[in-house]
């Protein structure tokens, strides 16, 4: 089928909740995609994040072929070798101590708040249900994930919503103080806020934090499932200032585009957890944990993290550039590979002049362009970025 034949049949059978642009993708290779029409795109979406290593790698295609011929489910009534081995690379290249593996980051995170709750009770406090999260935050899509989504646009139409979460300003330590009373069991936020504007946390901010926790036995809870695994130029975001947060959720980049989400943490918190407490039927399965081995291997020996850093800081100085020439571009902010151009005008028809000239980029939060390529782009597909960037905005201006 070309792009218009599978765009009708899509419009015909998908649950509509997409805002899909008229393009059906249907091969990738690095960091290009190519439609149905024959169509080539520079990706500078990257799956949302989520395609650190690019599109088709071919350690993770040869990990997912290979345990796919071996045993792709068996469920978690038996120990299964993939699940544990990756649970090992992740617990011995972070500093937690346990990890649980879902299928999605709203799974990810809907276990870290199920855990800090039941860790409440686990230390005597059974009043302790209130959980704090950042205004501008996004969790995901469940019920409880969404309502711990500071964004009250996220939540028209789904009351009753879940109770127990609290809301403060990003960044804002007077008003947390204020926020924290006797009955908090979590404080949860995105070290880098992704769909919030790509705004970081100040690391003054992340050390209050920690402190508060550890005096009040609160638990902190880092949502990386944007920011984990190379995104920032560091292994984990949490990594740039030092503040170890008790349980870490990750997703996107660890199955290479292979559905996963897992979260980590301290054996302190982990000791509250008991079987039957929580689960999952397809959750470390052996299939895509044979896919994030092969991420993670990759991630660890070609040191994306750290290519992620140096090509992050080219970008911006390019974007400087830009942002010299165009008046309408009033920040640039982020982290290695985790940007946003920030605008003085919706950022729609900037996304739409760069789809017309082969690149794909994303808006988010109305007004900000946000840079979430594969972190093994070389700097000539940058330059290709930028010009395709300056161009488009040429376009929109005039």
């Amino acid at each position: 089928m070309n792009n218009a034949e599978i765009i009708v049949k899509g419009q015909k059978y998908c649950l509509n909740v997409f805002n899909r642009l008229p393009i059906a993708m249907v091969r990738g290779e690095g960091s290009y995609v190519f439609d149905a029409d024959g169509n080539k795109y520079l990706d500078f979406v990257g799956g949302i994040a989520v395609n650190a290593l690019g599109h088709a790698h071919p350690a993770v295609a040869k990990a997912l072929a290979e345990q796919a011929a071996r045993l792709i489910h068996a469920s978690n009534l038996y120990w299964l070798e993939p699940q544990v081995q990756l649970a090992e690379v992740l617990a011995e290249n972070s500093a937690f101590d346990k990890v649980f593996f879902g299928n999605s980051g709203a799974e990810a995170n809907e276990g870290a708040l199920k855990l800090a709750r039941k860790y409440a009770i686990y230390r005597g406090h059974a009043e302790c249900q209130q959980v704090i999260t950042m205004q501008s935050s996004f969790h995901g899509r469940t019920l409880a994930t969404l309502t711990a989504t500071g964004q009250d646009k996220m939540h028209h139409g789904f009351e009753p919503l879940a109770p127990g979460f609290t809301y403060v300003p990003f960044n804002d330590w007077p008003a947390l103080q204020a926020a924290v009373n006797e009955q908090t069991c979590a404080i949860m936020l995105e070290p880098v806020q992704g769909e919030g504007g790509v705004f970081p946390a100040e690391p003054e901010f992340l050390r209050q934090l920690r402190q508060l926790c550890d005096e009040r036995d609160i638990v902190l809870i880092f949502d990386e499932v944007q920011t984990g695994l190379g995104r920032t130029g560091k292994l984990f975001a949490y990594q740039h200032s030092g503040v170890v947060p008790d349980i870490m959720t990750l997703a996107k980049a660890l199955g290479g585009g292979a559905p996963i989400g897992a979260f980590l943490s301290t054996d302190k918190v982990a000791a509250a957890f008991q079987p039957g407490d929580h689960g999952s039927t397809f959750g470390g399965n052996p299939l895509v944990c044979a896919a994030g081995l092969a991420v993670m291997q990759v991630m660890l020996e070609q040191d994306l993290p750290g290519q992620a850093a140096a090509m992050g800081d080219y970008l911006k100085s390019r974007l400087a550039e830009l942002q010299a020439k165009y008046s309408c571009i009033t920040e640039i902010r982020g982290q290695g590979l985790l940007l946003g151009v920030q605008l003085d005008r919706p950022g729609a028809p900037v996304v739409q002049a760069c789809l017309k000239r082969g690149v794909l980029l994303n808006c988010t939060a109305g007004s900000v362009l946000r840079l979430i390529p594969p972190l093994n782009i070389s700097r000539a597909e940058a330059d290709e970025f930028i010009s395709v960037l300056d161009s488009a905005l040429q376009e929109v201006l005039q």
